[in-house]
Parts: structure tokens; sequence; C-alpha cells
């Protein structure tokens, strides 16, 4: 009998065992659409970096156009993620991956096949971007729920982060490649072609769908959260065009002035409206609470110190990837004159940094705490930043980017997987749900930020550094000083030396090597300076990690199962 019983014993041990393998292997399977999609979202944000000449060429806009288009992308984003993750408790995390992916797809395929920049804000910003808000939120609850021990966990993570930044980094070299060899519209027909396999590969998706009644969703809060986030962004992308602090030029809606010339700039106007709805979001949330209705975000998310600062070192994360990797492209398509994929090729040394890092995920998480990761991270990042402001100038060997690019991937590397299991796993289970679409959204913020900042700090500067140099000129005439200043007055994008010559064609020689001399040196400086503003915030997300708690990224105690 006793032998019985062992036998028994140890047969259901056996069973366990296996059971227990065969749900390791289910779960390691399903990360592979997951990935798969978190890799496509990231590279969607930089891959046309490194194409904005050939976007501006073949739709007949400008820089200032890509690079509203690609901030409206991470806008979208970045407004909708936390609506995005409040119906993934309510339809279900596999359904909502699903019609994300769908979504995405099909916003691919109108980008890919646009006549003008309208359409292809409609198809990239706003399709992609509402797809990218439905399928994120579900890929970080199902690698949380999935995966138990911290281990285990952390391996997941690593792996769905090094998807990202390898995205981000990759996009340049990839986008370059496929848009010098064939069209910068057969990136996003790839794109939506990948879409089919995710969606066949979503199948080995575990998820058993909402149980117990579905909370209500608070279309109130989505509205004011999404306007708020929107406003903000809309308004510092306005820098670049009528200033920071006063309007360079007449503000206009229509045929209608809403802000003459030397008023109030739309920047502060549009950030304080911002401010305001954000307030009102708050505010709508805490009237939900006392009156036991379901909000869009539950505000005791924010009692922890762990997640407050963690969501501010993965904003700066990703405005320091994306706000690095846009001036970088507009330096050297501009400054350089280079195409696409000898755009992509010289950065390549971020996706080699971002790599090696991943690969030694595992091996630091054992060894460091996250909170130390995540410090040396910023501070390699941060490094490299600073290398490219000091090294590289017009002049300079392309051999001058490799370092900085290199400690810019690297340092991004091994800190995206560190804050992401920071904050994830800082909160049980039952709040996944929220705590994943306020990080979507907090790290997509940053993304756009780091886009709309660098970008409007690039063109402020350069309209003030033309207009300095044109006014010290003493080659130039009293007429063709003014004849530029009108010209700022009208629009100031970034253009190439070879660009102003064309266009100046009739002038004296002098007044050609004049005015491409200032145009140059603006240029490189306000590059210069847009950099900087990269390396400022970054000091932030630094400061954050600083005062992270030392037990940061271990799992909460009521956090034992999914």
């Amino acid at each position: 009998m006793a032998r019985v019983a062992r036998a028994l014993g140890h047969r259901r041990g056996g069973e366990a065992k296996g059971g227990s393998k065969l749900e390791a292997r289910s779960s390691r399977s399903m990360l592979v659409p997951l990935v798969l999609a978190q890799f496509l979202a990231s590279y969607d944000s930089s891959s046309m970096n490194v194409a904005i000449s050939r976007i501006t060429a073949d739709l007949g806009t400008t820089v200032t156009g890509v690079q509203t288009a690609i901030t409206v992308f991470t806008l979208t984003m970045a407004a909708l993620m936390i609506p995005g993750s409040k119906l993934s408790d309510i339809w279900g995390r596999k359904r909502c991956f699903v019609l994300g992916i769908a979504i995405y797809g099909l916003g691919a395929f109108v980008t890919a096949i646009a006549p003008a920049l309208s359409v292809m804000v409609i198809g990239w910003s706003l399709l992609e971007g509402i797809g990218s808000a439905l399928m994120i939120p579900p890929i970080y609850i199902l690698t949380t729920v999935s995966f138990a021990d911290p281990v285990s966990r952390a391996k997941a993570f690593a792996l769905v982060s090094a998807a990202a930044g390898l995205g981000s980094a990759s996009g340049p070299l990839i986008g370059g490649l496929i848009t010098s060899t064939i069209s910068w519209r057969a990136s996003f027909f790839t794109e939506a072609l990948i879409t089919l396999g995710i969606l066949y590969s979503s199948r080995r998706i575990l998820d058993k769908g909402p149980t117990g009644p579905r909370p209500a969703f608070d279309l109130v809060g989505a509205a004011l959260s999404a306007a708020g986030l929107a406003s903000i962004v809309i308004g510092i992308l306005q820098a670049g065009t009528y200033g920071w602090l006063r309007a360079r030029k007449d503000f206009a809606l229509g045929d209608s002035v809403i802000l003459a010339r030397g008023d109030v700039s739309p920047v502060i106007v549009f950030t304080a409206i911002g401010a305001f709805l954000l307030a009102l979001f708050f505010v709508h949330v805490r009237r939900r609470e006392r009156s036991g209705k379901t909000p869009l975000l539950s505000t005791r998310l924010f009692a922890s110190r762990t997640v407050n600062l963690g969501l501010v070192t993965q904003n700066a994360q990703w405005f320091l990837l994306l706000g690095t990797s846009f001036v970088i492209a507009v330096f050297l398509q501009v400054s350089r004159g280079y195409d696409a994929i000898r755009t992509g090729i010289i950065v390549t040394p971020a996706t080699l940094g971002i790599l090696l890092a991943s690969g030694r995920t595992d091996r630091m998480t054992r060894r460091y705490s996250q909170r130390a990761i995540i410090r040396a991270g910023f501070a390699t990042a941060l490094s490299g930043i600073a290398l490219l402001i000091l090294l590289v100038r017009a002049t300079a060997s392309v051999a001058l980017f490799a370092p900085g690019l290199f400690l810019l991937g690297f340092g991004a590397g091994i800190m995206l997987t560190a804050s992401v299991n920071t904050v994830q796993s800082s909160v049980p289970d039952e709040e996944q749900g929220e705590i994943s679409g306020v990080s979507r959204s907090v790290s997509n913020l940053g993304s756009s930020l780091g886009t709309a900042i660098a970008g409007a700090v690039l063109i402020s500067a350069l309209h003030a550094g033309i207009g300095s140099r044109a006014a010290e000129s003493v080659v130039l005439s009293a007429d063709e000083k003014q004849e530029l200043t009108a010209a700022l007055e009208r629009s100031v994008s970034t253009v190439s030396d070879a660009e102003v010559r064309e266009v100046l064609q009739g002038k004296p020689p002098s007044v050609v090597d004049e005015v491409t001399r200032i145009n140059a040196e603006a240029r490189d400086r306000a590059i210069g300076l847009a950099l900087g503003s990269v390396f400022l915030f970054g000091l932030i997300g630094l400061a954050a990690a600083m005062f992270l708690p030392k037990n940061t990224g271990r799992p909460r105690p009521e956090q034992t199962s999914t």
C-alpha cells in the first residue's frame, strides 16, 4: 500500500512538473507575437527619420510637416494608451491585441499608398497610432501575469524591451535600406504584411478573457486625458514656427487671426489649455472614485514613489532615444546631404549598443539592483549625447558619430528593461491593466515630446541664428538683409547648402557664399542646441533614478500567482 501511495505520489508529481513545463513553454511561445508587435511599433517611430528628404520631395511637404506626422503618431499613442488599457479589461487582452494589430496594418497600407501628407497623417499618425494604443497595453499586461517569478518575468521583459529598443535603433538602418533600394512606401507595405503574420501567430496567446462584472468605460475621462495630452504636445510643436513666449507672426485659423504678432505665443496658450484639461481629468477621476464608479485611471497607482519615479525614467528614456534620433537624422540628411541608407548605416552603432545591452540584461539583473541598472543606463546614454555634442561638426569625420551613438544605444538598452520591470512589478496583477496603460502612455509621450521639443528647439535656434548673422553681415546690403528677414517670417526650415545655392541662382557669387555661410553656421549651431535640450531632459531622468527606492523592481508580496 505504501509503495502504491509513493508511486501515485511520484506520478502526480511528474504530472504537475510536466504541466508546469507545458505552461512555461506556452508562455514562451506566446511571447512571439507580443515581441514582434512591440518591435513593429517601435520601428515605425524611427524608421522614417532617415526618409525625411524622400518624403518631403515625394509628398511636396517640408521637414516640419514630416516632423508633425511623426509627432502626431507618437502623440496618438500617448493620448489613447490609457483608454486602450482600460478597454483590455473590458473586451479582453487578446481581443484588444488582435483588433489593434488589424487597425495598425490597415494604417500601414493607407500610408503606403498616400498621395499627400494629409493622407499619410490619417494612415500613419492616426490609424497606426490607434492600433498601437490598443495592442501595446496587452503586451505588457500579458507578459506580467504570465510570468510569476521575478527571474522569468525579468527575462520576458528583457525580450519585450529589447524589441522596443531594437526597433527604435534599427529603424533607421532597415528603413534606410528599404527606402534607398525601393521606396519609403515599401517600408509601410512590409509592415502591413508583417501584421498578417502577427495575426496568425496570435493564436498562441492564452487569455481567458474578462471574468466577473466588466468595468464601465469612462468616456469623459478618456476625452479629457487625450485632449489634455494632445494640447500640450501640439502647443510645443508651434514653437518652431511662432516662438516660445511671443508670437513671431500672426497665428490664424482660416482667415481669422487669433493671436497677432507680438502677442503671447500659441505655445503658452495650448500648453495652458492642456494643463487645465489634465487638471479637470484628475478632478473627474476623484469624483468618480468618491461616488463608487469606475474611473478611467485609479489615483491609488500614484501613491507609490517607485511607480512615480519609474514613470519619469521611462519618459526620459524615450525622449533621449527619439529626440536624438530625429536630430541626428536631420543633421546627416541636411547638413551632410546623405541618403537614407547611408544615414541608417551611420546610426548602426546605436543598434549594436542596444543588442549588446540586451544580451547582458539577464546577467546584470542577477548581479545588480534595478535601481543601479537604471542609473548606469542614464549615465552611459548621457555620456553618448555629450560626445555627439562635442565631436560632431559639419566638417567632422562620420567615424566620430560611432562612440556617442554606441553609448546612447547601450545605455538605453540596459535601462529600458529595468524601468519597465520596476513599474510593472510595483503593482498587483489586478491593477496591471491600468499601470500598463499609464506606463506605455508616459513612454510614448516621451517619444512624442522628444521629437517635438528637439524639433522646436532646432527650428527656433535656426530662425534666431540666421536672423542675427544676417544682421551682422557686412556683405549683404540692407535690401538683401530685409529680403532674408522677410523669408524667415514666412517660413523657416532646415535646408542644405546645395538647396540654398539653388534658390539663389542668378544672385552675385558673394551674396550666395554669404547666405550659404549664414545658413550653415546657424543650422549646425541649432542642431547642437537641439541635442543640448535632449541632454538636459535626460538629466531629469537621471535625477529621478537617483531617488528610486533600493528594492525597486521586486514584486509585491501579493504577486505570487497569475
